[in-house]
């Protein structure tokens, strides 16, 4: 019988097309399905499709009921077969389907396997997947206001419904740490709702629209407040649990990121770049501040801040940032544009940086490098406190800007896939970020500075211990009072943000990636330059895996070394 997913309607072509244009006639039948597919992801994730551009999904929110789930699941697992029925493909064509099987199958793991969104709020908070964030009407510019305002009501009226979703999916009682974070973010968006969002779209003059706001905001506000609520008492309840196990969290790394290692490889890996990492830290200290303590050192690097504040900092240090990548041909800077730095907006500023890129169907929209400043109400003391310093935010804008996720993003929208453009991998994404630290320290930036070699460890330091976190946690061999120990005394963090860090690893288990890739990436690059004898900085090798998009990087060695090239971690 064939499933629902292989008899809807194909209902457009992907980028550089708009809903309702005819299907390209020169496509071979695995291209016809490969954009079959994506329209089809787009149906059931039109959150997802908005923050790619497809503003003809304005304003729908998923289907999140069990109906809703189950269909994705058929809609997946139909994929995956028809997919692996194909023959005859050429090498490209062969990639992208291991590449697409890649995308269902992780995504299967997390909904069939996991029941991620039955036992784990941030299911319905994921960056990478949907949520009820509006950000895309609010905060990006691609139509006018009052178009972007009814896509918003739309968007709020959804609300309730979606809520009463998410509430009756979840299995009680919530784990106590999901339930917390949950009931916070919950909170702060129905605050968001109610205090930014219609000042944002105050101009708007049609007075029947600024109704349509009201009507629309106020019980979506409420069902926020009462779906954060629910979660406070369940906070209370202290019941369930966040933790994998071990052989869940080993199969969700050989699902999600066709990793198929066992545990203790996992573990051994990420304990011996923590203890590389610590040894280079010491022997940086040792050179800038020979015989004081590393905390000591640690603090005098942070309490160098950037001349004129972040943002102009940031600003000087971008453009150092792109001429060092072309003069010392590290990477190709296919384009001209530029990310712009900002101010983060109030109802933004949870996170201190990050980067908001527009999806590969939006229009002559620019990335935005988002900086949060301190609070005015602050005592002086601890605003000065909260300026990164100036080796922090330096790799910080490497992590965001260049060679990271903006270089990344102007590379994956020249990748000769439609799909590639679409997709990509959280181990890729975020190790491609946080390789390009440690790269541009090889390849010379900062002049052998040991306080910039200190920048560089101190956020290398923070993803090893997210990375043995995320093990210890879901393999139950860690408390999270023991993972917030953890980040302070091998990290090298606050308690406060050890104590955010540790939290983050009971909801958010693969955020092991940011290492995983980084380390899978090195390796990948060391294999690589063994096998054609070419020396740094590797201008070619950092080109050919942009090419490729965003795939898990297994895939990618393969597709770079062919076949049997040998372990990937």
């Amino acid at each position: 019988m064939k499933s629902a997913w292989l008899v809807a309607p194909l209902l457009t072509a992907l980028v550089g097309c708009g809903a309702g244009e005819s299907v390209n006639e020169n496509w071979s039948p695995w291209e016809a399905f490969r954009e079959r597919f994506v329209e089809g992801y787009f149906e059931r994730h039109p959150v997802v499709a908005v923050a790619q551009g497809r503003h003809d999904f304005d304003g729908r929110l998923p289907d999140w009921s069990p109906e809703g789930f189950a269909a994705t699941v058929e809609f997946l697992k139909g994929a995956i077969a028809e997919a692996e029925a194909f023959e005859g493909l050429d090498e490209a064509e062969a990639f992208e389907r291991e590449y697409l099987i890649a995308v269902s199958d992780g995504e299967l793991f997390w909904i069939e396997t996991a029941r991620q969104p039955f036992k784990n709020p941030f299911f319905y908070m994921h960056w990478a997947l949907d949520s009820l964030d509006p950000g895309p009407y609010v905060t990006r510019e691609y139509a006018p206001l009052d178009e972007r305002l009814r896509a918003y009501i739309q968007h709020a009226r959804g609300i309730p419904e979606a809520a009463a979703q998410i509430r009756a999916n979840l299995e009680t009682p919530v784990a106590a740490p999901h339930a917390r974070m949950a009931s916070a973010s919950f909170s702060g968006l129905a605050d968001y709702l109610a205090n930014d969002v219609p000042g944002v779209f105050r101009e708007v003059s049609a007075g029947s629209l600024q109704q349509q706001l009201i009507d629309a905001n106020t019980p979506a506000v409420s069902a926020l407040r009462e779906l954060a609520a629910w979660f406070g008492e369940q906070e209370k309840l202290d019941g369930g649990t966040f933790v994998l196990g071990a052989e869940l969290f080993q199969e969700m790394v050989a699902r999600t990121e066709r990793l198929d290692v066992p545990l203790e490889r996992l573990r051994e890996v990420g304990l011996a770049d923590l203890e590389r990492n610590r040894k280079a830290l010491e022997e940086a200290c040792a050179e800038l501040a020979p015989g004081r303590p590393i905390a000591e050192c640690i603090a005098r690097v942070q309490d160098q801040k950037p001349e004129g504040g972040a943002l102009e900092g940031a600003r000087r240090q971008l453009g150092d940032l792109r001429t060092f990548l072309r003069e010392n041909d590290v990477v190709d800077v296919p384009a001209e544009e530029e990310a712009l730095v900002r101010e983060t907006p109030p109802h933004m500023r949870w996170n201190t940086a990050f980067i908001d890129i527009p999806g590969p169907y939006e229009k002559d929209l620019p990335s935005l490098y988002y900086i949060s400043p301190p609070d005015p109400s602050w005592p002086e003391e601890k605003r000065r406190a909260y300026v990164p310093g100036e080796a922090d935010l330096l790799f910080t804008s490497i992590h965001e800007v260049w060679p990271g996720h903006f270089l990344h993003g102007l590379h994956s929208q020249q990748a000769a896939s439609n799909f590639a453009r679409v997709f990509g991998s959280y181990a890729f994404t975020e190790g491609w970020a946080h390789y390009a630290e440690e790269m541009m320290w090889e390849a010379g930036y900062g002049s052998g500075d040991p306080a910039v070699h200190v920048g560089q460890l101190l956020n290398a330091l923070l993803r090893n211990a997210r990375y043995v976190a995320a093990i210890g946690l879901h393999t139950g061999e860690m408390t999270l009072e023991e993972a917030e120990t953890f980040f302070v005394e091998q990290a090298y963090q606050d308690r406060p943000t050890a104590e955010q860090q540790a939290l983050r690893g009971t909801f958010d288990p693969a955020y092991l990636n940011y290492t995983l890739g980084k380390l899978m990436l090195l390796k990948l690059r060391e294999d690589w330059t063994a096998k054609t004898g070419d020396e740094k900085p590797w201008r070619t090798f950092h080109d050919r895996v942009l090419g490729y998009g965003g795939p898990p990087v297994p895939l990618l060695r393969k597709a770079l070394l062919g076949e049997g090239p040998g372990p990937a971690l």
